[in-house]
């Protein structure tokens, strides 16, 4: 038998025992006067001698984080919302039973405690305990060493054990909690208006990303869980929602990475009657307020670098300079603006690039405008490490911007790059029921060569454009990324409660506790 099934039995063997002295194994409920925190930040700065002089009786509850017996006495640690407070168990406060208690309760068990506070001789806060009540057995052994496991997938499997086995870890998802409240509140006070909308819909759209597909029995219908709310978003703008938002779930069926989870959180705001430089100034100021309320402060440490989030020290620069000035000198002399106007120019930069770094994908079929994108990854990407937004994208690869007046193979569109991730995308919205047809079309053709990601044809948001869209500026800021830089998170996996892993190779034999 596996010494996790040994430690089980022993446990719930004990759980009997415990019941033998009149406990209730699993209670309902528990009356507490104070949470452990209420009692440390009330009570920490108490003297010894202030607390006798005093009498302060308090009713906690919490888990048993540490234990120790010492003949007719014993010491432990309860943690509650991530602190702990010491309690004092002698024989002679609690009696013959409540010592037998006290003797049957392992690590992980849920107690509740009341008694007075006092101060050790060490002068450590402490309940003396007068009355002890079990709630909850722990029946499976806490990790000894739950840090610096060979496995690092075992603390995502178990994240209900990471989270009250590491205080940092529940830090980080507190800090999450913050930074979505800083956004709600910083979008409230700016007039805009929170909604929901499908997360199953006919049409995968509002991204260029490969669905998930699923099938609804009653309507025998297949149906895509969303890449993006855009389109429904926008469809509102068209009824009159001149500032909405959504704190939206999203699923996309790619691959997995540090950066990539196939379920992730994004925060997309339109305002009406403005344009993408508009949203541009109204994300910027969003992200520093948030990294603010999260942080307390303008900097944060990401790895071994440290980000500025101050508002002077962002930068903005269209995708042609970015590429222009991060031009490696291997490759030869910088572009030129005139080397992104024809197809054999942006070839001719690929082949100098490659000639230097050999790792850019090149398909000769592929529109122009995909390929200078393409090129600004390999080239520009991995050098923005202090807030950068990035600005005027190909139309090939933005089928959902409004085009530059001036240059209709470019757009008013830009992207903010953070750590060297990409952490916001936003635009000028394309209004325009004929060319959004235009640009439908063409996705329709990439997907026709091959794309599986290419945007698909929906006529009822065309129908919606139909009607009037006032021009307006939307913008998607990546929830779980901001969370990883604001958390010095180097995965995203850190930063999402539950991330989709592989099942368990290790299956558990029939009847043996999970």
């Amino acid at each position: 038998m596996a010494l996790d099934e040994n430690i089980y039995q022993l446990r719930l063997d004990k759980l009997k025992q415990i019941e033998a002295l009149g406990q209730r194994t699993y209670p309902t409920k528990y009356d507490f006067t104070h949470t452990v925190s209420q009692v440390l930040a009330e009570y920490s700065k108490k003297t010894g001698e202030q607390l006798d002089g005093s009498r302060v009786n308090v009713r906690i509850a919490g888990r048993i984080m540490a234990i120790r017996l010492m003949g007719k006495a014993g010491f432990a640690h309860v943690q509650q919302n991530g602190q702990r407070l010491q309690i004092y168990v002698k024989k002679d406060a609690v009696g013959e039973k409540g010592f037998e208690l006290y003797k049957l309760l392992d690590l992980g068990d849920h107690i509740g405690v009341s008694g007075y506070l006092f101060r050790t001789r060490t002068g450590e806060l402490t309940i003396h305990v007068e009355e002890t009540t079990f709630l909850s057995k722990d029946l499976l052994p806490l990790p000894e060493k739950w840090h610096g496991l060979t496995d690092v997938e075992l603390r995502y499997r178990q994240r209900y054990v990471d989270l009250f086995m590491n205080p940092e870890v529940r830090e980080v998802f507190l800090k999450r909690a913050k930074l979505v409240q800083s956004m709600r509140q910083f979008l409230g006070e700016h007039g805009f208006v929170e909604v929901e909308t499908p997360m199953m819909q006919p049409i995968a759209g509002g991204a260029v990303a490969k669905p998930f597909v699923t099938h609804h029995n009653t309507l025998d219908i297949d149906l895509c869980l969303r890449i993006a709310p855009e389109l429904y978003l926008k469809r509102l703008t068209v009824g009159g929602f001149d500032r909405v938002y959504e704190i939206n779930r999203n699923f996309r069926n790619e691959g997995i990475s540090t950066r990539h989870n196939p379920e992730f959180t994004m925060l997309e705001f339109y305002q009406a009657y403005t344009d993408y430089r508009g949203v541009m100034d109204l994300t910027q100021e969003l992200i520093i307020r948030t990294a603010k309320d999260v942080t307390g402060g303008a900097t944060t440490k990401w790895g071994e670098q440290e980000i500025d989030w101050a508002p002077e020290n962002w930068r903005r620069m269209t995708m042609r300079e970015a590429i222009i000035e991060y031009w490696p000198e291997q490759a030869g002399i910088k572009p030129q603006l005139s080397d992104f106007s024809s197809q054999d120019a942006v070839k001719a930069l690929v082949s100098r690039f490659n000639s230097a770094h050999s790792h850019m994908a090149y398909d000769p079929n592929e529109p122009m405008g995909k390929t200078i994108a393409n090129l600004f990854e390999a080239v520009a990407e991995e050098h923005l490490m202090q807030p950068t937004i990035i600005y005027e994208f190909p139309t090939a690869v933005s089928p959902l911007s409004k085009q530059k007046a001036d240059e209709p193979e470019w757009t008013e569109r830009w992207e903010i790059f953070i750590g060297q991730m990409e952490i916001s995308n936003g635009f000028s919205e394309l209004n325009d029921p004929e060319d959004q047809r235009r640009r439908f079309e063409q996705q329709l053709r990439e997907r026709a060569r091959g794309d599986e990601e290419a945007h698909q044809m929906d006529e009822d948001y065309i129908r919606a454009l139909s009607y009037g869209m006032p021009p307006a500026g939307g913008v998607g800021v990546g929830i779980d990324r901001l969370a990883m830089l604001l958390t010095n998170s180097q995965s995203i996996r850190d930063v999402i409660l539950f991330p989709l892993l592989r099942p368990e190779k290790k299956q558990t034999t029939e009847g043996a506790p999970l």
